[in-house]
């Protein structure tokens, strides 16, 4: 089975229904070559520094992870809120909540030589699931070319859908896209990073978003400092978290800055 690939003129709704039918989708050429360049740009440094963190079975021992991106890239918010994948997000997690939030955002560079990651789904950080509700949504940007030699992401479509029990033996897709796209799955659907056997880096954002009464898997509030967060715009300020869920849950009634001022 393939990836059914989409535009960003195609309309929001109808990417949405494919995500909840197959489980993945991917939109080409969504962002910039600028935008792109920039953002990895941002992180590379970040990458060569500390990227080697995080090292162990599940991640690899050959692959660089930057565990905030908004703590290390500037222009890695206009990724995280770009409209259109902001639109098709509304479509798919508003249902089941009043607003949502980023889970993670996670800068991953495969170097050559990295094995295969594990199949895995992302919402197995929540202990239980509600039928006919999905937790979360990853969105998977190419910052460079994701081939099937330098380790696009393997996905299982379909995998997501109620007594799925054969992923030790699915045959996976790779999700070859160019730089400048993006890979949407549910956190339901199984899926891990591809081996690199080139001889150059694949680099990438993962980012998930969850409904926003659950708890986030990163705590933006700690890992991205007040100064940085107060020079984004509102729109990635409530995605980071710095907002109630409706009239009660996680409301900061003192306020005594603002910061907090009308973010419902």
């Amino acid at each position: 089975m393939s990836i059914q690939t989409f535009s960003q003129s195609d309309p929001a709704a109808a990417q949405a229904k494919a995500l909840y039918e197959d489980g993945v989708i991917l939109v080409t050429d969504l962002a910039p070559a600028g935008l792109v360049a920039e953002v990895a740009d941002e992180l590379q440094p970040h990458f060569d520094s500390i990227g080697q963190q995080f090292k162990d079975d599940f991640n690899g021992y050959t692959t660089h992870r930057l565990a905030s991106t908004l703590a290390y890239s500037m222009r890695a918010a206009d990724l995280i809120a770009h409209p259109h994948v902001l639109s098709v997000l509304d479509a798919v997690l508003l249902p089941h909540c009043t607003n949502y939030r980023i889970g993670s955002s996670t800068g991953i560079e495969i170097l050559p030589g990295e094995k295969a990651q594990i199949l895995h789904q992302d919402d197995v950080i929540y202990p239980m699931r509600i039928d006919g509700v999905e937790w979360q949504v990853g969105v998977m940007w190419a910052l460079t070319d994701f081939t099937a030699e330098n380790g696009a992401t393997h996905v299982v479509p379909n995998s997501h859908r109620a007594g799925y029990t054969g992923v030790e033996n699915s045959a996976t897709v790779q999700a070859v896209m160019q730089k400048g796209s993006a890979l949407f799955y549910l956190g339901s659907t199984w899926h891990g990073g591809g081996a690199n056997h080139s001889t150059k880096p694949r680099v990438g954002i993962i980012t998930t978003y969850a409904l926003g009464w659950l708890r986030q898997e990163v705590n933006h509030y700690l890992t991205v400092p007040r100064e940085r967060a107060e020079q984004f715009p509102r729109t990635v300020q409530n995605l980071m978290g710095y907002r109630g869920h409706g009239p009660y849950l996680g409301r900061f009634a003192e306020d005594p800055d603002g910061f907090w001022l009308n973010k419902h």
